[in-house]
């Protein structure tokens, strides 16, 4: 997931409360249901899986009592990673890279 709802909640309700809450705002605010809520590991304190139909997953980069909900896409992310590759092919890469040195090395050894 690369673009999400940060949404904050230190108040004292039990962990699937906030989600909940969280995940009817997001659906509310952007007409989506969301399937993925990121939490740091102190707040999520080895909670459940799935809640209110969300995946719930770690995240030290998340700081506590914040969760990051939104949609997990990873077929774009796939699909980017290979739009990069097919840019600069490896081999393309390492053609060049090889000529460059053939040639230092011919040079040195005249």
């Amino acid at each position: 997931m690369e673009i999400g709802m940060l949404w904050f909640d230190d108040s004292q309700l039990d962990l699937d409360k906030k989600i909940s809450r969280a995940v009817a705002f997001y659906g509310e605010k952007y007409g989506r249901s969301p399937t993925l809520c990121l939490i740091h590991p102190v707040t999520l304190d080895g909670g459940k899986e799935i809640v209110a139909g969300v995946q719930i997953r770690q995240a030290s980069s998340v700081m506590p009592d914040h969760f990051w909900i939104g949609i997990e896409e990873k077929s774009k992310r796939i699909a980017r990673t290979a739009d990069r590759r097919e840019e600069h092919p490896p081999t393309r890469q390492s053609e060049q890279l090889s000529a460059v040195v053939t040639e230092v090395m011919s040079e040195k050894a005249a």
